[in-house]
């Protein structure tokens, strides 16, 4: 087993591969692919919208490995704080780990958010007279539910996860079995006039905007890389658990998007005023097997976006744990629940920025809310990331690497470029909202608030570096790596 062992009193190594895994599927499935089909149509206009999950899924997949790479050579919680603490220290002391941790306290809970606005929209055709209030009200009470029912131990939450899991699976299913006896090639597969016209702004546009949706819905891919310290042999578990779970949800997402536009007129979907374009697998199932089956399946996909938000919280609780108690954030932030062991005023902080985001989601736009998301993550999380690999190879090369990325460096320079795109495109996609401004401001503020908190530690600029290379050093006494692959 890789990286050094949990501190006494602190996490316990209970997780499986199975349990990783539904972990994983469970937080990327979700509502996400049931709320943002119609997006997807939109951006491409028309069904030539596939392509979007396509590119999706092959920039998570090659995000995937450097997640599956840093991960299992460095299984402590806390993810990408872990990486970006061991890569940059050398120049930079505590900087970037600082700003990792900093601009995780807004993304993570901003996706978890989409899944909540997601939710409520899913409930609406259930309850089609449900009013404004009545569905803000409902939203906060369930991201309420999610904080209670993880303020316990991690062993009943992987049971309750493995549940959950079971019935994402069994929604995604029941839709794509329900399109598949309905199914029409000619909706399907019969494009717009000028659909794949290379030379047009307006396909590159809609390609960006698509390859933003995609890539956040296969987020939750590195869910297990922030519950490191949790996972049994994470040198083994933690690739194939995001390796895995990429290529699983893959094959659904094509399924489910290529079934649908089998069923529904794409036009449909970008019309605001039919029900296609909130709730689109309850339309699929309402126009195949009747009104009753699209009932019970749409009870379905609120289960499995409430297990969405359930698993990201989860996961992305333990994020400023790590950094609070090796001194990199807030020091409370570094305390655990005195019986069950998990992180309580990061679950709590969370929970409250997760019901701050479904309110402004749910009064502006989901694609708005997306777009600004995805661009505050990319610069501290996904580039730096990237760079990190490079850099730890070259830093930490007798490092234990249980998993060596397949043909590196060719995915993390797909990785690379796949998120610039999103990034470099963030406002042409959403004009006058401002998200890479946005992105930019909150990174300055970040940095501001890093200077006056390394003032008051005295540590780099005002104080040493302060290197440290605790899994190099753990690892001195192990055998030598294993091959490359999972």
């Amino acid at each position: 087993m890789s990286g050094s062992p949990p501190p006494p009193g602190g996490f316990v190594r209970r997780v499986g591969l199975f349990q990783a895994t539904a972990i994983n599927m469970s937080q990327m499935c979700g509502i996400g692919p049931f709320v943002t089909i119609p997006l997807m149509v939109a951006a491409f206009g028309g069904p030539q919208a596939v392509i979007g999950f396509i590119a999706g899924a092959i920039l998570a997949l090659a995000d995937g490995l450097v997640w599956a790479e840093l991960g299992a050579a460095m299984p402590g919680s806390g993810g990408s704080y872990v990486y970006l603490r061991q890569a940059f220290q050398y120049r930079t002391g505590r900087l970037m780990p600082f700003l990792f941790v900093w601009t995780a306290m807004l993304f993570i809970p901003l996706i978890m958010s989409t899944g909540v606005v997601g939710f409520v929209q899913y409930l609406g055709y259930l309850a089609p007279d449900l009013t404004e209030t009545q569905g803000d009200l409902i939203g906060l009470g369930m991201v309420a539910l999610v904080v209670l029912l993880l303020w316990r131990g991690i062993e009943n939450i992987a049971r309750i996860t493995a549940v959950m899991w079971t019935v994402m699976i069994a929604s995604v299913f029941l839709v794509i079995l329900a399109a598949a006896t309905d199914f029409s090639a000619h909706l399907a597969f019969t494009y717009p006039a000028h659909a794949f016209d290379l030379a047009s702004n307006h396909f590159w546009l809609g390609f960006a905007a698509g390859l933003t949706i995609g890539i956040y819905d296969y987020l939750g891919y590195n869910t297990t890389a922030y519950m490191g310290a949790e996972i049994k042999d994470p040198g083994r578990i933690l690739p194939r658990s995001i390796i895995f779970s990429i290529l699983g949800i893959m094959a659904i997402y094509l399924l489910l998007q290529i079934g649908t536009l089998g069923v529904i007129d794409w036009h449909r979907m970008t019309d605001p005023k039919d029900i296609a374009s909130t709730s689109v697998a309850s339309a699929v199932l309402e126009k195949t097997w009747g009104k009753g089956a699209a009932d019970t399946v749409t009870v379905l996909i609120l289960i499995t976006a409430f297990a969405s938000v359930f698993t990201g919280l989860l996961g992305g609780s333990r994020v400023p744990y790590d950094a609070a108690r090796e001194r990199v954030f807030f020091r409370p932030y570094a305390k655990l629940h005195p019986r069950h062991r998990f992180p309580m005023l990061g679950l709590a902080t969370m929970g409250v920025i997760t019901a701050v985001g479904f309110l402004i989601g749910r009064h502006t736009d989901l694609a708005t809310l997306i777009q600004l998301l995805t661009t505050v993550m990319v610069l501290v999380q996904a580039l730096a990331q990237i760079v990190a690999l490079t850099v730890l190879r070259k830093r930490q090369p007798t490092l234990r690497r249980p998993y060596r990325m397949w043909l590196y460096p060719l995915p993390s320079i797909v990785a690379f470029v796949g998120w610039c795109v999103i990034y470099g495109y963030a406002d042409k996609n959403s004009p006058g909202r401002h998200p890479i401004e946005w992105s930019l401001a909150w990174l300055a503020l970040g940095c501001v608030a890093y200077l006056l908190w390394a003032r008051f530690e005295k540590v780099w600029p005002f104080g040493p570096k302060e290197i440290t290379e605790e899994y190099l050093k753990a690892d001195a006494d192990e055998p030598d790596a294993a091959p490359a692959g999972a």
